[in-house]
């Protein structure tokens, strides 16, 4: 069997309702004749919504046959004692040039019972926003069942809504449950549990391109949410150049931030996973295992569990996404 690589993928665009120009005109995707771009999945296993590879001898081949043919090389032992053929997680860069729906997803356990899917739990890394722009994360009260149905009913779930300004480099973490939805004007990367399960909860009252109400899945999103307020929505995290800055870990992933200006080694002998690069800003090139690879902003990288050093070298000042599974 030939020996793994540091992998390139095909992105899948996704129209949407609420999607912009920022993929295509900021960066330099080719969408094709999506009016409205709302979504690049950059790395996905999903099914029926699987990248492909778009760089050496194994072209072609999509992220799920690579799992099954490479198992633990590709994704680490751990990893594959875990999920198995699935591979774990999914990346996408989305343009929300509207409001999208109040959401929330299932955790793992509700998900498989009721989908035989993965939960969704996920976070978001803000590339770019608009003056003025924001976003839905969690309740702005004191929330219970009985208080979200009355809200429901009343047609009053904005209002009950916790709303937060955003900036470029902002961070939120959304664990399965937490209610949320992007707002105007942001450009983001979302690193996500694979999963394509969504609860919407409220739509704005809009109408869909046939004139249509979209569907709203409110009985399944009521024992889906979780109902407590947080003081913080946010994720605080520090930035040091050319040094790893942990933002994210839970079970499902971990993610941190590399802000590039010089040349850097990273050694991962002791992982166990995959790692996924995500760059959110700049360029780089990746050089690993004889291979040399450019990334620019908007694309992603697998580096398989077999990859154990590799050597980053901005083109320019960079930041990127590096996520793995502990």
């Amino acid at each position: 069997m030939n020996k793994l690589y540091p992998l390139k993928f095909k992105p899948i665009y996704k129209d949407k309702i609420w999607g912009g120009q920022k993929i295509k005109n900021q960066l330099g995707h080719q969408v094709g004749n999506l009016p409205n771009c709302g979504e690049a999945w950059l790395l996905s296993g999903v099914e029926g919504s699987q990248t492909e590879v778009a760089n050496g001898y194994l072209a072609g081949n999509d992220l799920n046959e690579l799992t099954e043919v490479y198992m633990d090389d590709l994704v680490g032992g751990k990893v594959y004692d875990k999920y198995g053929e699935t591979f774990p997680i999914l990346v996408k860069v989305i343009d929300a040039n509207d409001y999208l729906s109040v959401q929330v997803h299932p955790n793992d356990e509700m998900a498989m019972e009721r989908h035989n899917s993965l939960g969704k739990t996920e976070m978001w890394y803000i590339m770019d926003a608009d003056p003025g722009s924001e976003l839905i994360c969690g309740f702005n009260q004191k929330m219970d069942r009985e208080k979200y149905i009355n809200a429901l009913l009343d047609k009053k779930i904005p209002d009950i809504m916790n709303r937060e300004a955003v900036k470029k480099g902002d961070v939120f973490f959304i664990p399965a449950g937490r209610v949320h939805a992007l707002g105007p004007g942001l450009l983001l990367a979302e690193i996500q549990e694979t999963s394509d399960i969504t609860y919407r909860i409220y739509d704005w009252d809009r109408i869909d391109a046939a004139g249509e109400f979209r569907e709203l899945h409110t009985e399944l999103a009521l024992d889906a949410i979780d109902f407590e307020q947080h003081d913080a929505y946010k994720t605080a995290y520090s930035e040091k150049e050319n040094e790893t800055a942990p933002v994210v870990s839970c079970e499902h992933f971990t993610t941190n931030i590399l802000h590039l200006s010089k040349p850097i080694e990273k050694d991962y002998e002791e992982l166990d996973s995959f790692v996924i690069y995500t760059c959110t800003e700049g360029a780089f090139r990746l050089e690993a295992d004889g291979e040399k690879v450019e990334v620019k902003a908007g694309e992603a990288l697998l580096l398989p569990a077999t990859t154990t050093r590799v050597n980053l070298y901005p083109i320019k000042e960079t930041r990127l996404l590096e996520v793995y599974i502990l």
